[in-house]
């Protein structure tokens, strides 16, 4: 399809639409509800249904419904909506539905919720952080590929700068390989014959009358899923003048830009820097990043949050290098995120001093 300039909220809707989800529901929350909104124009066209849910919990309900009749489905809002949905979303990848949700977030600090969740019992979910809206594109894309690959819910986190900023992009459907087959989905033609499907978060096979579910078996085999889910998902990371660099500044989503933008001007000036940008935030790509900092002592990250990736950071490294944070909450007056600090000439002097400071240090 040709490329032409879309608002981010709709690139991203028709992404979902080319990857076949053909039902959505949402609560609108800003800046999710743009994506809602171009959900409930576009899918009813190609036979799909988009629903204006009651609060985040119902839409979480109704995807869970399409899922598990195996459609591709999706759900979403900001930070705030999602903290509603999180005992869904576990039992959800408990149950092995695959279903994909968004999160548009206001500003970043729902690395946390995203990467580790809110629920309870032992799960997780694939995370993937997008740049820019041809990335998005993509990433929407393959998100639900990885949600069929895996039966398990896929997080895509976004931010106010995707959803609403103006992009050249086209918009096709991308083919990331065969999937298995939805022999477990609900369709109804196992009703009535005794060994009927089920998809629970108790269990996944029928008991007899008076027999109750074996939960120590489901968990254990739920448990090998999410171990081979979790070795099978490919960590994918963005790099640049890694090789000779002394300090490696990191950042994640729309923010990396201007991060990107301020290393290079460095490097332009001579400085001896680099660039890393987890595009999975979950699996994180630790051996990437072990990597990109392999000639470095020093490592900055920058995050609109007080802190929050940097663990993963320090997880990854081990202490191999020095690693020290120069992010901060920035905001508007409304909190969406509209960060005073993406500034690539304040970002590019706030590096410097780094720079300046680890090599006195040295």
């Amino acid at each position: 399809m040709k490329a032409r300039l879309m608002e981010g909220s709709e690139a991203i809707a028709e992404a979902m639409v080319a990857a076949g989800c053909r039902f959505f529901a949402g609560y609108p929350m800003t800046p999710f509800t743009e994506v809602l909104e171009h959900m409930a124009r576009l899918l009813p066209a190609v036979g799909g249904t988009c629903i204006n849910a009651e609060s985040e919990l119902e839409a979480i309900g109704m995807a869970w419904g399409a899922a598990a009749a195996g459609v591709r489905a999706a759900t979403g809002s900001t930070g705030q909506g999602l903290s509603l949905m999180q005992e869904s979303i576990a039992e959800a990848s408990t149950a092995g539905l695959p279903l994909v949700i968004l999160n548009m977030a206001r500003a970043q600090g729902d690395y946390f919720q995203a990467t580790r969740g809110g629920g309870h019992g032992d799960y997780r979910t694939p995370v993937l952080a997008p740049i820019d809206l041809p990335e998005a594109v993509r990433l929407a894309q393959l998100a639900f590929h990885l949600a069929d690959t895996w039966r398990n819910p896929v997080v895509f986190f976004g931010d106010y700068y995707l959803a609403h900023t103006y992009q050249s992009v086209g918009v096709t459907p991308l083919d990331f390989g065969p999937l298995p087959q939805k022999n477990w989905a609900l369709d109804g033609s196992t009703s009535g014959t005794g060994r009927a499907r089920l998809v629970s978060p108790l269990g996944d096979l029928k008991q007899r009358d008076g027999v109750g579910f074996d939960l120590a078996d489901f968990y254990l085999r739920q448990a090998d899923k999410l171990t081979t889910m979790i070795d099978g998902v490919q960590p994918l990371a963005e790099t640049s003048g890694c090789e000779d660099a002394e300090v490696i500044v990191t950042a994640f989503g729309s923010p990396a830009k201007y991060i990107r933008a301020a290393v290079d001007a460095l490097r332009a000036d001579g400085r001896s820097v680099g660039y890393f940008r987890p595009i999975t935030l979950f699996p994180f790509p630790a051996a990437a990043l072990r990597q990109a900092t392999a000639s470095a002592g020093h490592v900055l990250v920058y995050e609109n949050n007080l802190g929050q990736m940097i663990d993963d950071v320090r997880l990854a490294l081990l202490g191999s290098a020095d690693i020290r944070f120069i992010g901060g909450l920035s905001l508007d007056s409304s909190g969406f995120g509209i960060a005073p600090d993406l500034d690539v000439a304040l970002l590019t002097e706030r590096i410097r001093r780094s720079l300046d400071s680890a090599a006195r240090a040295r």
